[in-house]
């Protein structure tokens, strides 16, 4: 259906070091005399271990499972995904820059909304692709990715790809599921639509049937960042059809998910219910923080992530206060592209509910 890289179309390349975990599966019996992979086996690991203890310890040892199976077949089991459309990278981030390699080539257009998740442009003009923005569109309660602009310059452009990040970041907004799929069915044959599910598990409806889906023509990215708490791990995972991943693996680093962070992430998957728990305590708390502000008179727009975003009457206004909160020590976001610079995010967590822990921004609405 769609364009991969010409360098991935041909045979090979191929992964010259699928690691010990794929040939002990490839044998079907375990290989215990470890003597070829020039990892330091040996070394007592004294500092560590009186640090961190034994049990963490023993698992940096050795190169992580390339094909990340078991954090797959966890995935798979809890989300209902087909096993053969999952492949694992370390964070969101890095599934970014992979997809870029693989369909992408030096010289073609990529899409995306001006504004949104700003890693995407930083990797793809880092390949070598030109990269066209949109406005998003804005009315009263909406600031969201405007599909009708972006669809008109892939068209125009022949666009490679488009990139969409739902929910928004740095909105919140929730595109439905008919709209995804209406735009995936307006592209180009042959124009990607990678689609940046960061927050997907803030959704009301994260496990719905649309939730599971392997969209032909799209590239679908998760992490577990967010509602999973392990964002200094770096473990993400796409979704796709199997001849598209296979391509990925062509272009990925094949040890970049680590030993510890596959079985970190094992353990926090097999504990679902903390997860499921922490999802709604951060949905209580997004939605005392949105009331909160919505009684100060400020305009905080619709969300379905961990955080929401408050629509300042300027920029410049925006700007101040941000400068001013992080001389208080305040750390919130504020996008660093123009077309967005009188938006400020503020992630829900519970620091962020303490009384008086906004009171200079409280201040300036006030009289805003």
């Amino acid at each position: 259906m769609s364009r991969f890289a010409d360098y991935l179309t041909g045979p090979g390349p191929d992964n010259p070091f699928p690691g010990i975990k794929v040939l002990e599966r490839r044998m079907g019996r375990e290989i215990p005399h470890r003597l070829g992979s020039n990892e330091g086996l040996d070394m007592p690991h004294h500092a560590l271990r009186e640090r961190f203890g034994d049990a963490m310890t023993e698992h940096v040892y050795y190169y992580g499972d390339s094909e990340a199976l078991g954090l797959r077949q966890r995935l798979a089991s809890l989300y209902g995904l087909p096993l053969e459309a999952t492949l694992v990278d370390a964070g969101a981030d890095s599934l970014i820059a992979l997809a870029l390699r693989t369909v992408a080539t030096p010289g073609c257009t990529v899409v995306s909304a001006g504004g949104t998740y700003p890693t995407f442009g930083y990797f793809a003009q880092a390949q070598g692709c030109r990269l066209v923005e949109r406005h998003y569109r804005e009315a009263p309660g909406l600031l969201a990715p405007d599909f009708d602009a972006l669809l008109a310059s892939a068209q125009e452009h022949r666009a490679r790809l488009v990139y969409i990040a739902n929910p928004d970041n740095p909105s919140g907004h929730l595109h439905g599921d008919d709209e995804i799929r209406q735009l995936r069915a307006a592209l180009p044959q042959d124009c990607w639509l990678l689609l940046d599910e960061a927050y997907h598990d803030f959704r009301d409806d994260a496990n719905s049937a649309f939730g599971r889906e392997v969209l032909p023509g799209v590239i679908r990215l998760r992490t577990l960042s967010k509602a999973h708490g392990l964002a200094g791990l770096r473990v993400g995972y796409a979704i796709a059809e199997p001849e598209t991943l296979a391509m990925m693996m062509k272009a990925r680093i094949h040890y970049a998910v680590s030993t510890l962070s596959q079985a970190v992430a094992e353990t926090v998957l097999d504990r679902h219910d903390e997860v499921t728990t922490h999802i709604a305590d951060v949905k209580r708390r997004r939605e005392a923080l949105a009331g909160h502000f919505r009684q100060l008179g400020a305009e905080v727009l619709p969300s379905a992530t961990n955080f929401i975003a408050l629509r300042l009457p300027s920029a410049g206004l925006a700007g101040r206060l941000n400068q001013e909160l992080l001389a208080a020590g305040i750390l919130i976001a504020r996008p660093a592209h123009p077309d967005l610079g009188h938006i400020l995010r503020i992630t829900a967590v519970e620091d962020a509910l303490e009384p008086g822990r906004f009171e200079l921004l409280e201040r300036a609405l006030k009289h805003a």
